[in-house]
């Protein structure tokens, strides 16, 4: 399957770390060779890296490795493909403008009979995966959802009704989840997904899928705070917290704001 990875922080913070662990397993320390891609939220607007060509050894994600780029919140994920050809428009991570904001998503998994099971009304994927499809899915459920109530959901109730879908959405296969609309990220897990909140005291960290050591100490003030979720640990040296089935996280800032617990349905 696919890996995630994704970072908010409470001050414009450079993921090179973290990413250059995670791209070691596109195609080098790690079968997820079908492309990648990476998108940093600065304001209201937000830029993205993507290759249809393994991470390991893609020239775009080196770049992105030396390029350090400062962001509070950002989205990766890198492709083992299940669903789809191995090209451009199905690499993750996807992005709709909605009521003013760019959403971007990322799924980890794979979904069976989801044409049929996930019926699209308003919502269209322009490539042909699974996890595309699913998110217009969770879109056209939104739209509805908030055209019934006739306002936005408040935090708590949107993060709580997109984690409801998308424990239906789990019933067909295996769906973890990483949605953010730049300001709040939201994960759900459906069977894997770690994360890790650095604060002071900062320490060292050592990454397991190169020979790379940081100490954070020197990257960083008393007052940061930084939490990066993945499916798997990137480190071997740090206690990493894994999500349970059908649980959900809402984090701000770095900072873990709402959390839910839905149940892992089966068909």
């Amino acid at each position: 399957m696919c890996e995630l990875l994704a970072m908010s922080a409470n001050v414009p913070t450079d993921i090179c770390f973290s990413f250059s662990g995670l791209m070691q397993r596109g195609g080098n320390t790690g079968p997820h060779k079908d492309g990648w891609g990476i998108t940093f939220y600065e304001g209201k607007g937000c830029r993205s890296f993507k290759d249809p060509l393994p991470s390991a050894n893609s020239p775009i994600a080196k770049l992105v490795t030396e390029y350090p780029i400062k962001s509070e919140l950002v989205v990766c994920h890198i492709r083992q493909a299940n669903s789809g050809a191995v090209c451009l428009e199905n690499t993750h991570p996807f992005i709709r403008p909605i009521s003013g904001k760019n959403w971007t998503y990322a799924h980890n998994g794979q979904l069976a009979n989801f044409k049929e099971k996930l019926v699209l009304k308003h919502n269209w994927p322009i490539g042909t995966t699974d996890s595309e499809h699913a998110y217009c899915w969770l879109l056209d459920q939104l739209e509805e959802k908030q055209q019934a109530d006739g306002k936005p959901l408040c935090l708590k109730d949107l993060a709580s009704f997109i984690a409801q879908r998308a424990s239906e959405i789990n019933r067909l296969g295996v769906f973890n989840l990483l949605l953010s609309d730049g300001d709040y990220l939201l994960c759900y897990c459906a069977n894997n997904l770690h994360y890790i909140t650095r604060r002071a005291p900062f320490g060292k960290a050592s990454l397991i899928d190169a020979e790379v050591v940081v100490d954070f100490q020197q990257e960083t003030t008393e007052h940061d705070i930084v939490t990066v979720i993945a499916t798997q640990p990137l480190t071997d040296d740090e206690s990493w917290h894994k999500l349970n089935p059908g649980q959900w996280l809402v984090f701000h800032h770095g900072e873990l704001v709402e959390q839910g617990q839905e149940q892992v349905l089966q068909d």
